[in-house]
């Protein structure tokens, strides 16, 4: 599973946000050893540990990382995440837009006792940090002439599944907006898509699921086993690269067939 395959993905300079999550660092090990570039955010509270993942990974080769302290919600510091790429890299290709509040999300409440503060939260990370992302890294996405952008949902956006809905409504925005940004952008060559992974087998899965709950989503899937991190890298850098520059607003749904569309 660490040696997921890697695509076409070397020459390419990459931002990759939500660097230090279990799934952030498998994007950026394999983008890594694809040979991309990459610039890899999270938040500035988290950068020590930002700093030592993308340490580990650009020692590893043969791509480069350099990480940056950004909060996807800051416009300042999301252009200056652009800047650094543009400075240090010559130019920007790809987006990966993985930084989202999931593991902060707590116990699973119902839809009632959600607070205004607590839906606010969700939506202007998930939803307003996505769209603050692409609005900064567009124009240099179109002077690349063939630029990608990988936003991540989540199964939940079709499933509904109860106990977070500010967290489902947030996903299901993602998905209305890679559409939107798919038509706005691909005039200048750039296409918008999104990867909707179900539940990986990791701590933050396991802190907000019962094992009843999540016995039932591993039963339910064609391929009936746990899902991990890795099982999402071939899909997240096959949009990413340059293999799928006729395939624009789609949401691919990688969940081991638990889910049907």
């Amino acid at each position: 599973m660490t040696n997921a395959p890697t695509q076409a993905i070397g020459n390419r300079t990459v931002l990759l946000t939500g660097v230090t999550s279990d799934i952030g660092t498998a994007y950026l090990e394999a983008l890594i050893r694809g040979g991309a570039n990459v610039v890899a955010t999270d938040l500035p509270s988290l950068q020590d540990a930002g700093q030592a993942v993308t340490e580990k990974a650009d020692a590893a080769g043969p791509g480069q990382a350099v990480f940056v302290p950004c909060d996807v919600t800051d416009d300042d510091a999301v252009r200056r995440s652009v800047d650094i790429a543009m400075d240090r890299f010559g130019g920007l290709h790809s987006v990966i837009n993985n930084a989202a509040i999931y593991k902060a999300l707590g116990e699973k409440r119902h839809l009632t006792e959600l607070t205004c503060d607590d839906w606010d939260l969700v939506l202007r990370v998930n939803v307003r940090g996505t769209w603050q992302v692409i609005k900064a890294a567009a124009p240099a996405l179109a002077a690349s002439g063939d630029g990608r952008i990988v936003n991540i949902s989540s199964v939940v956006a079709r499933k509904g599944s109860p106990g977070f809905a500010h967290y489902v409504a947030s996903k299901a925005a993602v998905e209305g907006l890679t559409r939107a940004a798919a038509r706005e952008l691909g005039g200048d060559g750039t296409t918008v898509n999104a990867v909707a992974p179900g539940l990986v087998d990791n701590v933050a899965t396991r802190m907000l699921n019962t094992n009843e709950y999540l016995e039932t989503a591993l039963r339910s899937r064609s391929v009936p086993r746990a899902m991990a991190s890795q099982d999402l890298v071939g899909a997240v850098l096959w949009l990413a690269g340059p293999d799928s520059g006729f395939v624009t607003g789609q949401v691919l749904i990688v969940d081991g067939g638990g889910l049907f569309v």
